[in-house]
């Protein structure tokens, strides 16, 4: 069986998108660090233009696209940040976008994809209804499905933050991602393993849509039927793709509560002087609430987005 992805696919990825990704920079804190008694090296992502890391996965899909498959767009569903992506993809080529999401998504993200110009369908806030409105839309429509995280081309162009982060900062010692539907994690993974084998990997998740925990231990994927978490990025469950390379790749995957999660945000905002969402904040929070223990190390974490609602802030 071929591997689902490659460190080459994580380098073409690279190549594909160079002129429409930002290089995000790697920021250190120093309250944190002395706090853990470590070296944390923040890969920003919140720094990308549409806020998150979603848009090198979105952005080599659609480069990916024959010129026919492109005329007929592209679709996905997504509660914010990949919607959100793909629609500056999309219109970046000049092709229709449609994004699925959940009536229930924030505000703030429900705006951001209006504003590049996607077209949207609310659904009802669960996976089924998700995924039927998106087949009922494709099957009018011809337009290629984008998923989320449940595609090699979208793991690929996920993996390219790890990529940046390792080459711009050796030694590594941890490396941790969060953990929604894995494909920053799939991502981050196979390219840690080809630039620092001995790199430990961790996956992190909110403790409220712990999925991908319950997964790995069962051998199988054990969706959570009602995902409950101010981490609204990850209340996706992983896909099988993800699911064969978080369990061949990924050391653990450790779960955080969330008053740790809203502290971990809470901090960086005013420590860091940076806005990050909570699917950014779990890996901090995973590292101050000690669910690795890292002292004396080189840690690198991937900051995955900002995108926030300011009117409704968890504190």
């Amino acid at each position: 069986m071929p591997d689902i992805l490659t460190f080459a696919d994580i380098c073409a990825a690279a190549a594909r998108i160079a002129a429409q990704i930002s290089h995000t920079p790697v920021m250190r804190c120093t309250p944190l660090e002395a706090e853990l008694g470590a070296e944390v090296f923040c890969k920003c992502e919140n720094f990308q233009e549409m806020g998150a890391f979603k848009i090198r996965g979105a952005a080599n899909a659609v480069l990916s696209l024959s010129t026919a498959a492109a005329a007929r767009g592209v679709a996905t569903h997504s509660s914010g940040n990949h919607g959100a992506a793909l629609a500056l993809a999309a219109r970046r080529r000049g092709i229709p976008a449609c994004v699925v999401m959940p009536e229930n998504s924030s505000a703030f993200k429900k705006r951001a994809v209006a504003e590049y110009g996607a077209k949207i369908i609310y659904c009802e806030s669960s996976m089924r209804g998700r995924e039927t409105a998106l087949q009922n839309y494709v099957a009018q429509s011809g337009a290629t499905i984008v998923h989320p995280y449940n595609d090699p081309l979208v793991m690929a162009g996920q993996g390219t933050a790890a990529l940046e982060l390792h080459e711009e900062v050796p030694g590594l010692e941890w490396v941790l991602a969060p953990v929604g539907g894995g494909g920053l994690l799939s991502g981050t993974a196979v390219a840690t393993r080809a630039l620092r084998p001995g790199c430990k990997i961790l996956g992190v998740e909110p403790l409220g849509a712990d999925d991908a925990w319950r997964s790995l231990r069962a051998g199988h994927i054990e969706p959570v039927a009602h995902p409950d978490t101010v981490a609204d990025g990850l209340r996706a469950t992983i896909g099988p793709l993800t699911f064969e390379v978080l369990r061949t790749q990924v050391d653990e995957i450790v779960r955080v509560a969330e008053p740790a999660i809203v502290a971990a945000m809470r901090f960086v905002w005013e420590r860091l002087k940076i806005i990050i969402e909570p699917s950014a904040a779990v890996v901090l929070a995973a590292l101050r609430e000690r669910l690795v223990e890292v002292k004396g190390r080189r840690v690198g974490v991937i900051l995955s987005g900002g995108n926030v609602d300011l009117d409704h802030l968890p504190w």
